[in-house]
């Protein structure tokens, strides 16, 4: 059926197969960034957001290292990432890296493996960045950074921490802003439908 006959949403060129708050194809993950600064007040609202995540027994693994862009703490973070992402990162705003524990950690109780630290982490993430597209800035996330330099850089001992990605934060813009290479990169991505990753009762690869 349509997707107009369902009442399913459509934004930013997207449109979903089911009906959803329009919020969720809104958000995407530009590239390109205006470059000015970003106000503290703002910058902690996309943290706020991320404090309000579910997880495990309430454990809250997640934890963020920042850094404004002019800062001294910016170099060594920025310095971390790979070769093919710091030419539109330094456009951003601040830069972050999101980071998970481990462990459970319990005042008196001698910590545990938490298995589920990552995806709590994760749904920090999430939540992060629609506070992002909320305010009309953008948070996007990436793998390509150097896990040891990363480590270094945010001063988070490996053997008690994982380090899940970079993300870079600023206000949107035009793509003319970006080096030609990444310019037609710079749209919103589709995604897989539903029946693509949903399964009832067992999953069928």
């Amino acid at each position: 059926m349509p997707a107009e006959e369902t009442g399913a949403p459509s934004a930013n060129g997207r449109t979903a197969d089911h009906d959803i708050d329009p919020r969720f194809l809104t958000r995407w993950s530009p590239r390109a960034f205006t470059g000015e600064a970003m106000p503290d007040a703002l910058l902690m609202s996309l943290f706020e957001a991320a404090r309000w995540a579910p997880s495990a027994s309430n454990i809250q693994p997640w934890r963020f290292v920042y850094a404004h862009r002019d800062s001294p703490q910016w170099e060594p973070l920025f310095h971390a990432l790979m070769d093919m992402n710091q030419p539109w990162v330094a456009r951003a705003s601040v830069l972050a890296y999101v980071i998970s524990d481990r462990f459970r950690r319990r005042p008196g109780v001698e910590p545990t493996e938490n298995r589920s630290h990552s995806f709590d982490t994760g749904a920090a993430w999430a939540l992060l960045a629609l506070q992002a597209q909320h305010i009309g800035w953008a948070a996007h996330a990436m793998g390509g950074f150097h896990v040891a330099k990363a480590h270094e850089a945010t001063d988070v001992p490996e053997s008690h921490y994982r380090i899940e990605a970079a993300i870079a934060i600023g206000r949107p813009t035009d793509a003319h802003v970006l080096p030609e290479s990444y310019r037609a990169r710079e749209v919103p991505s589709g995604r897989e439908p539903v029946a693509g990753f949903v399964f009832e009762g067992r999953l069928r690869a």
